[in-house]
């Protein structure tokens, strides 16, 4: 049997992927993706000062080193170079149809294969269906009274609208997660004024970037030895929040100090900041954040941090509780994404009629965030718990294209669809569930978790552990009969 196969979505989970699958030697792939280039969250987020908070040596593919990065903290623009860099030097791009958007998935059990269907109506059948379409993909809105009531323009971040020219105008931010730290500091000097509403403060560090020189890049592609070195050292360093937040607790006391004094300092030119921007959770409940220019953004004179809680957005701009109303002309939404809906609003229907939403109804949950029963030869890139709380995900992607291709190896060997057995996924989700139930994940409110507090999206553990134990077993697999 040579199975046929379709991925969904062409950013770093659908690429690493594509690769590892021709790599094994299956070329029958059809990728859809709904935008008309690669990229995914590095297409869409095109956000003034969008970049990784990941080093870029260890943010990028194991297989294929890049020794030109211009940052060692890249931009957007240069992650999306390197994402259609690989796309074209492995040959992905013949597989990719562009401008197709998935509606849903069902699997006919007589037959043993996929019916997708497509945007346009049309259907596509194929053995193995691979969704990548991740976590970070739907941008989310909180449920504000009046939000549709705003008379002047509003965008989320991640749909940044660049017709708007937001010089001399009033901005409201909302939200000051990992993208707003980003793009305040940026708009804040063509802004007249900025208004920035805080929920919950973040923990910031300092970003140690860099502009590699010409020198540098000579040397990464002299002696790859160098630039081997610098991945290593970085994923010993992001390895290391991950290893402080699960392991260390004095070694997260040290990471919270070392936060307190850098915010401390670069707030001090403005009385009364730190007390409002200073979390009042554990460190490594939520992501920390690197940066060394959002504080001092809002230290400048035409900028507002509001630690009010909304009240309602009003045709004017923004009420807080305090019955304070904020006039505004620009509201910009930098509140993150619907991060606990996987391969939503695809409707995906397994064995005997079974939907994956039913089939989550209490959140989701995949052996090792890849497969789920009763939906065979149905794959996750960058599932359920399979995301990292100090690390790379693109070190998580390699492992579970690995797994998907020994995968699809043994299926071709059965010429059935396999499905991961019910005990052995419901064992593991509850292994998962008691390490993250004790872990500093458990202790505030985030993206991390679903509002009755269980958490989807983390792994409890550290990379290494996830690669070391997301190896496929046979055994763990029943193969399915007609």
């Amino acid at each position: 049997m040579t199975p046929s196969i379709a991925v969904i979505g062409s950013g770093f989970g659908g690429l690493a992927a594509v690769i590892e699958l021709k790599k094994q030697g299956f070329d029958d792939i059809v990728v859809f993706e709904k935008a008309d280039e690669v990229g995914g969250v590095w297409r869409e987020n095109t956000y003034p000062g969008a970049a990784c908070d990941v080093p870029s040596p260890f943010y990028s593919y194991s297989f294929e080193p890049n020794p030109r990065w211009p940052h060692r903290f890249s931009r957007q623009p240069a992650i999306l170079d390197y994402i259609k860099h690989v796309a074209a030097k492995y040959d992905v791009r013949r597989h990719i149809r562009f401008g197709t958007e998935v509606r849903g998935a069902e699997f006919d059990e007589a037959e043993g294969k996929w019916t997708v269907t497509l945007g346009s109506g049309d259907t596509v059948v194929v053995d193995v269906l691979v969704s990548a379409v991740g976590q970070l993909s739907r941008p989310a809105l909180p449920a504000i009274a009046g939000r549709d009531t705003f008379a002047g323009t509003s965008f989320h971040s991640a749909q940044w609208d660049h017709e708007v020219d937001l010089t001399g105008k009033r901005v409201a931010v909302i939200g000051t997660g990992a993208s707003a730290i980003q793009f305040v500091p940026e708009i804040q000097p063509a802004v007249a004024k900025l208004t920035v509403f805080q929920r919950t403060a973040p923990y910031i560090i300092s970003r140690p970037d860099r502009q590699f020189s010409r020198r540098h890049h000579r040397l990464f592609e002299q002696v790859p030895a160098t630039e081997l070195a610098e991945r290593g050292t970085w994923y010993g360093v992001v390895e290391g929040l991950s290893f402080a937040w699960v392991y260390a607790a004095p070694l997260a006391a040290a990471i919270r100090a070392w936060s307190k004094w850098h915010m401390r300092r670069q707030a001090k030119s403005a009385p009364g900041l730190f007390e409002k921007i200073w979390p009042a959770y554990p460190i490594g409940c939520k992501r920390i954040l690197f940066s060394d220019n959002y504080i001092p953004a809002l230290t400048q004179p035409n900028v507002e941090l509001r630690t009010e809680a909304i009240a309602e957005i009003t045709p004017a701009g923004v009420r807080t509780v305090d019955g304070v109303e904020h006039d505004v002309d620009v509201i910009i939404w930098g509140t993150g994404f619907r991060t606990t809906e996987f391969l939503a609003p695809m409707q995906i229907t397994g064995t005997g009629g079974l939907a994956l939403a039913e089939q989550w109804r209490d959140g989701a949950h995949a052996y090792y965030g890849m497969t789920v029963p009763r939906f065979p030869n149905l794959f996750l890139m960058y599932g359920p718990n399979t995301n990292t709380g100090g690390g790379s995900i693109i070190y998580f992607l390699e492992a579970q294209a690995k797994y998907l291709g020994r995968y699809v190896a043994h299926l071709a060997t059965t010429g059935r669809p396999l499905a991961v057995r019910p005990e052995v996924e419901k064992s593991y989700d509850a292994r998962i569930q008691e390490l993250l139930g004790g872990s500093v994940w458990s202790r505030c409110s985030s993206w991390y978790r679903q509002a009755d507090g269980r958490i989807t999206t983390n792994w409890p553990l550290l990379g290494r552990q996830y690669r070391k134990q997301a190896r496929f077993d046979p055994a763990d697999y029943e193969v399915m009969t007609r």
